[in-house]
């Protein structure tokens, strides 16, 4: 995803149609690379965002406000000087650039007609805001000034004439005569995608755009030049042709593209090439990029507040790996004892033949039906009734540590499941609240301490987290558990006796379940709400993930059991793949 030509061009038309003859009321500065700026108009009031962040390049009109430093930064008071009450009188783009001109006039001190020029250029890491005399093009200042131990290419400092970035050397398609674009291709493209070729060749094309050009034209986007032949390159010509006309006439679809919750995709044009997940689109390309960086911001916060509690649980998930090879070990060990049990009996039977002093007994094994000769190691410094005893009390000690090892073994399966749990439920947080019932959780099961929480919010009744709710295709309410708190939720207090019950079969994942409403649950039902146990649970990228399901009636919580934790009986296995198609083509109640 990126701010390409396209969507610049689609900024450009709809902020010519809202702020052109508007007055720049305000200025404010609330991030070191990020300008807001007041916009009044005679009927409407705007701010725009604009970012020169390197991870967070962006501009768009907002309705989200942030607070500003007590002491305005440098250069947010000399745009107050300069463009504070001014009009803007034109918004353009140049060529087809990341870039955008806001041409403004106002009256200085001395009562002058001055005219300036702000220049947002967005180009990642690269990206500046830029102040300029409109007639001269002399710059005033920049957010970033650019030193020449920076760019020995390119400065950008006060006192100096603008000029543009670098050329790459690449066409502008929207003045491409004839609209031929893909007559005489050097031979040494040939070996290249056709999507690289188009995003490397034209200016405003991204690699997102040029995949939807080809699968537009039918054609796989991966395909090398040298394979097209002249009916494909013709087929390509007209869908990107069809495209720059949509430009040309400001006709644009701006989309976002959702897999889930999560946004893979947006641009100013319907994307094809994803028909198989969710479209939300808008009249507005800023809507857009503020739904699009607002999702993006809220990932990045949860993102960071949860780092300490992943790493916290990922090592106690590593911690009880550990511990469970070695009761593993033991177990294993303990499986030879039947043999000191023997060697106990053989040197018994054969302690006639025996005395203190002996380092070996060398006899018949009557317990092996071959009863091979056997030497047996003895311990010189004790009776032959001592080394006897020595052996049963082996023997004993490791049938004791097997019961007991086997027993701290199902403790520690169940400790790994339930950490898994609760990991896979921090992953796939959705929001800030989900988070803070998870270290709620943990806190209160003993797995992190009060300062661990600390910035955790109490959370009030109110202000609880919903489950996903889904409406199968023959209408039946679906529900799916975020995490153990709605997990225990879903299945101990929504879900009545008759309902059914989903979960994955010894994988961490979420609780599903069906509500049967008096009547039985078609196969159909049941087989959707195991591929939703199988995509939201750890074996979501796997095929044939064993889901159980049983009445709920049939599903217990032991006393001491921790969240989320269950056991269950009278259940069936039904083997699913997780289908992004068949989830996106349920019903999800937000």
């Amino acid at each position: 995803m990126s701010l390409d030509g396209i969507v610049i061009h689609a900024l450009v038309d709809e902020f010519n149609t809202k702020l052109v003859n508007a007055k720049i009321d305000k200025v404010y500065q609330p991030e070191k690379d990020e300008i807001h700026l007041n916009i009044h108009s005679k009927k409407n009031k705007y701010k725009l965002l604009i970012s020169a962040s390197s991870n967070n390049t962006r501009i768009h009109l907002t309705n989200i406000s942030k607070s500003n430093p007590i002491s305005p930064p440098m250069f947010c008071m000399l745009l107050r000087k300069h463009l504070q009450g001014t009009r803007i009188v034109n918004i353009s783009q140049p060529e087809f650039e990341r870039i955008i001109y806001f041409d403004v006039k106002g009256v200085n001190e001395l009562g002058e007609l001055t005219e300036k020029r702000l220049i947002v250029e967005i180009m990642g890491k690269h990206s500046n805001i830029i102040l300029v005399e409109k007639n001269g093009d002399k710059i005033i200042d920049a957010i970033k000034r650019i030193y020449p131990d920076i760019s020995t290419i390119r400065q950008v400092l006060p006192g100096m004439s603008y000029s543009l970035p670098p050329s790459q050397n690449k066409i502008n398609p929207l003045t491409t005569i004839n609209h031929n674009f893909f007559s005489n291709i050097p031979t040494e493209y040939y070996s290249l995608e056709i999507y690289k070729y188009i995003y490397k060749s034209f200016m405003g094309i991204s690699p997102l755009v040029a995949r939807e050009i080809c699968f537009d034209a039918g054609i796989e986007y991966n395909t090398p030049i040298a394979e097209l032949d002249i009916k494909s390159l013709d087929k390509l010509n007209i869908s990107f042709d069809k495209l720059l006309n949509q430009i040309n006439n400001n006709t644009y679809e701006p989309t976002i593209v959702k897999n889930d919750d999560t946004i893979i995709a947006f641009s100013a044009i319907n994307l094809k090439q994803y028909h198989n997940d969710i479209f939300i689109t808008d009249t507005s390309m800023s809507k857009i990029l503020q739904t699009y960086y607002t999702q993006r911001d809220l990932s990045e916060r949860i993102k960071q507040s949860s780092y300490d509690l992943r790493k916290n649980i990922t090592n106690k998930i590593e911690r009880n790996r550990k511990k469970l090879a070695k009761q593993q070990q033991q177990v294993l060990e303990a499986q030879k004892r039947e043999k000191y049990k023997i060697y106990g009996e053989l040197i018994t039977s054969n302690i006639y033949k025996l005395s203190k002093g002996d380092t070996n007994l060398e006899c018949i094994n009557y317990y092996s039906e071959n009863q091979e000769i056997i030497n047996i190691k003895l311990d010189k410094k004790l009776y032959p009734a001592q080394n006897a005893q020595k052996y049963y009390k082996k023997y004993n000690k490791l049938k004791n540590t097997a019961i007991y090892a086997a027993e701290q073994i199902e403790k520690t399966k169940q400790e790994l499941l339930y950490l898994e749990n609760v990991l896979y439920s921090i992953n796939n947080c959705t929001n800030l609240l989900e988070l803070d019932e998870i270290k709620e959780e943990l806190l209160n099961e003993g797995y992190i301490k009060e300062k661990t929480k600390k910035k955790a919010k109490k959370k009030k009744k109110n202000e609880a987290t919903k489950p996903r709710h889904y409406i199968s295709s023959e209408g039946y309410d679906i529900y799916v558990g975020k995490n153990n708190n709605q997990n225990d939720y879903i299945t101990l207090k929504l879900a009545q006796k008759e309902d059914l019950w989903l979960h994955t079969k010894e994988i961490a994942g979420s609780h599903v379940i069906v509500k049967a409403n008096n009547t039985e649950i078609p196969e159909k039902t049941i087989i959707e709400a195991a591929i939703l146990a199988a995509y939201y649970s750890k074996g979501n990228q796997s095929s044939n993930v064993p889901i159980d399901y049983t009445l709920k009636k049939n599903v217990k919580k032991p006393n001491g059991a921790k969240p989320g934790m269950v056991i269950y009986k009278t259940n069936s296995t039904i083997y699913v793949t997780p289908d992004e198609k068949i989830i996106n083509n349920l019903k999800e109640i937000k």
